[in-house]
C-alpha cells in the first residue's frame, strides 16, 4: 500500500503550531525563532517531508533546471561537454535534463516541445544531422527561454554559439598532410548544410590553395561518417583506381573505419596511406596504428557554454547581446601520419 507524502498540514497538527509557521521555518524565515525553527525542521526531517522545490520553483517563475540536447550521449565529444555542463551548473545551483537526439530532426522537434512544456530556464543544444531549418527553435524564443548552440550550430543571426574553430581545424589537419609529402589527399566531409563540416571543408580547401595544390572534387567524399560510412568510403577509393596518398576524416569514426578496412586489403598506414581524423576519440589511441587527429577540448566548451546560457538566464532586463565564442583546437600527432 503507497503512502501518503507527509505535508505541512501534518506536521502543523504533529506539533501543533500553525501551519503559516511551518512553512516560515522550512523556507528560512527571519519572522520564525530558531527555536522553534529547529523544532520544526527536526520534526519533519523525522516524518520523512520532503520539499515539492518543483511546485515552489514554478511559483518563482524559475525551475534551476537547464536542458542539455546532444546527437549521441555515447560519443566521448559530446559526454566530455556534458560533464562540463553538469560540474558548472551544479555549481550555481541548477539541475540538468539530458537528451540525445540520435541524429533525427523529429525528435529533436519533440525534445525541444518537451523542454518548453517543463519549463526549463534555459537550453543547451549540438543540433542533429538532420537540421536544416530552425522552426522548432522558436518556441524557445517565444517562450523567452535562452538559447546556445554549442559545437553544431545554427547559422541564424542574434543566437548564442561556443563552438571550436574548425576552420582552422581543417586547415591544420590538411597542412599537416601536406607537411608530410602528401599532395593528394581525400576529404571524407559531413553534410555540408551542417557549419562545422562546411567550416571544416572550407580548412581543407585552404590549406590546398595555399600550397598551390589543385582542388579536386572528386577527392571530396560526403556522407554523415558514421563507421560503415567510413568503411563504404574506403572501399569506393579503392574500387574508383583513384590515385590518393592520404586522407582527413572530418570524424575520427569515419577515420578508424577507413584505417580498418584499408589495412585489411593490405594498403599500410601511414607508408602508402596517411590518415587524420577530427576529434580525439578515445578510441583513436588504441586503434593500430594510432590516429593523428585534431583535439576537441570537450570538457571546456561545456563549462564556457554554460557560463553563456546562466549569465543569459540571469539576465532578466534582456539587454545582453547575443554572443559567439570561438574555442581553438590543436592537432595530435600519432603514428597514422608519421610517413
Amino acid at each position: 500500500m503507497k503512502k501518503n507524502k507527509i505535508t505541512i498540514h501534518d506536521i502543523s497538527k504533529h506539533l501543533g503550531i500553525d501551519s503559516s509557521t511551518v512553512s516560515r521555518a522550512l523556507n528560512d524565515s527571519e519572522r520564525v525563532s530558531k527555536k522553534t525553527k529547529t523544532l520544526i525542521l527536526n520534526t519533519a526531517s523525522e516524518m520523512g517531508y520532503q520539499r515539492n522545490v518543483l511546485a515552489s520553483n514554478l511559483r518563482k517563475r524559475v525551475t534551476n533546471t537547464i536542458g542539455v540536447v546532444v546527437p549521441r550521449i555515447s560519443r566521448h565529444f559530446f559526454s566530455s561537454v556534458i560533464q562540463g555542463v553538469e560540474e558548472t551548473a551544479y555549481q550555481a545551483g541548477y539541475n540538468v535534463l539530458i537528451c540525445q537526439s540520435l541524429e533525427q530532426l523529429e525528435r529533436e522537434k519533440k525534445i525541444i516541445d518537451t523542454l518548453v512544456a517543463n519549463r526549463v530556464d534555459g537550453v543547451l543544444i549540438s543540433i542533429s544531422m538532420e537540421t536544416m531549418d530552425y522552426n522548432h527553435m522558436q518556441g524557445l524564443k517565444n517562450g523567452g527561454i535562452p538559447l546556445v548552440f554549442f559545437d553544431r550550430h545554427c547559422n541564424i543571426p542574434e543566437t548564442n554559439n561556443v563552438l571550436i574553430d574548425d576552420f582552422k581545424g581543417g586547415f591544420d589537419a590538411t597542412q599537416h598532410l601536406i607537411s608530410k609529402g602528401c599532395k593528394n589527399i581525400v576529404h571524407f566531409s559531413g553534410p555540408q548544410e551542417l557549419e562545422i563540416y562546411k567550416n571544416r571543408f572550407k580548412g581543407y580547401k585552404e590549406a590546398l590553395n595555399k600550397n598551390n595544390i589543385p582542388y579536386r572534387k572528386e577527392y571530396v567524399i560526403s556522407s554523415r561518417l558514421m563507421e560503415n560510412d567510413g568503411f563504404e568510403n574506403a572501399k569506393k577509393l579503392l574500387d574508383s583506381n583513384l590515385e590518393f596518398d592520404s586522407i582527413f576524416s572530418a570524424n575520427d569514426v569515419a577515420a578508424i573505419a577507413a584505417i580498418k578496412y584499408l589495412t585489411d586489403k593490405g594498403v599500410k598506414i601511414p607508408d602508402d596511406v596517411a590518415i587524420v581524423g577530427f576529434s580525439n576519440e578515445p578510441i583513436s589511441t588504441v586503434i593500430n596504428p594510432a590516429l593523428t587527429t585534431i583535439n576537441q577540448p570537450g570538457f571546456e566548451m561545456g563549462k564556457k557554454a554554460t557560463d553563456l546560457l546562466l549569465k543569459h538566464i540571469k539576465n532578466e532586463n534582456g539587454l545582453l547581446n547575443s554572443q559567439t565564442i570561438i574555442m581553438d583546437s590543436n592537432l595530435i600527432e600519432r603514428q597514422s601520419s608519421k610517413k
